[in-house]
């Protein structure tokens, strides 16, 4: 997505931070319900795929938001915008854990949907405006950096609070979180305002070049089968390899540690060849995920092609 922007007074690494912690909140209020779908469903009177449909409704609403947020960015200046989609998180996790019933939970979840959206569709470009040319691939590892380690801790973490505090003690526990990454970015973000005019950014104008179109397509596939493996690891594990649910859980917090230490060293891979790298990526991944068919049987395998899935998976997204 083009974005034009006025010069950045200065540079600031406390707002890459602050991003990256934004990032974790997102990430972790998405994967949250994950974990915690049997006593989401018992405690609203829903079935556990109702429950789940929490987790679509956010996807959905965040695909229509980054479609949508160009055109907005266009007429509203950047930190405004960025506070009030990190604000949208502290509303979303206090609809969610106090919904009397099914309909408001799937409104809490549709509006951090509406947040995860525009938060990432705004974040590499903001990023790259608050460091230096030559520490982009840097900043963009620190504000990924955010995203892997909620991916990490967020389910078994969701998991323990569920059965402390309950479902919704456990989202709750994200709004203290969410409000430190808003004052952060209130106090770090430098005034970044956008350019209006010809340049809109819109990204459905974009659509009609082939190559953006192309690419587009690419990102999409590229993702849509990287959370689909994702999506269906558990049942795999349980149903293939055969492994009880603690070792289920440390399986996964391998993969979570191996993507987090991911996101920081693609950064030499992509300075020294950002196509070459984005190709090479889903081929890897396409093998490792040939490989868990073949040797998924065997435990100790799976663990360690899911430390190189992870490692690989979660670095993607800083190329992109």
């Amino acid at each position: 997505m083009t974005d034009h922007l006025l010069p950045v007074p200065h540079k600031s690494w406390g707002a890459v931070f602050a991003m990256s912690l934004a990032a974790f909140v997102l990430v972790a209020s998405e994967f949250m319900p994950v974990s915690l779908l049997t006593p989401i469903a018992a405690d609203l009177h829903i079935t556990e795929g109702q429950a789940g449909q929490g987790i679509s409704v956010s996807g959905l609403f965040a695909l229509f938001t980054s479609l949508l947020i160009a055109s907005v960015a266009t007429r509203v200046a950047r930190k405004p915008l960025l506070l009030s989609l990190t604000l949208l998180m502290i509303l979303s996790g206090t609809v969610v854990a106090f919904a009397p019933n099914y309909w408001v939970f799937m409104i809490g979840r549709a509006l951090i949907g509406v947040a995860i959206g525009g938060f990432w569709s705004l974040s590499a470009a903001t990023a790259m405006r608050l460091v230096p040319d030559d520490q982009i691939t840097r900043a963009m590892a620190i504000v990924n950096g955010g995203n892997a380690l909620a991916t990490v801790i967020a389910a078994p973490l969701g998991s323990f609070l569920g059965a402390l505090i309950g479902w919704r003690g456990a989202f709750l526990c994200v709004i203290p979180v969410a409000v430190v990454a808003s004052v952060w970015l209130l106090f770090s973000l430098p005034a970044m305002k956008s350019q209006s005019g010809s340049g809109t950014g819109n990204v459905f104008r974009l659509m009609k070049s082939l190559p953006v179109a192309l690419g587009m397509v690419a990102v999409s596939v590229f993702f849509m089968g990287q959370f689909m493996l994702f999506t269906y690891l558990r049942p795999f594990l349980e149903t293939v390899t055969h492994v009880s649910v603690s070792i289920l859980s440390l399986m996964l917090l391998v993969l979570g540690l191996a993507g987090l230490a991911g996101t920081f060293l693609i950064e030499a891979f992509l300075k020294n060849g950002l196509h070459r790298t984005l190709v090479i990526i889903p081929i890897l991944m396409a093998v490792i995920a040939l490989a868990l068919v073949s040797f998924g049987s065997s435990a100790a395998i799976t663990t360690v092609l899911l430390g190189l899935w992870g490692l690989v998976a979660t670095a993607a997204p800083v190329g992109w």
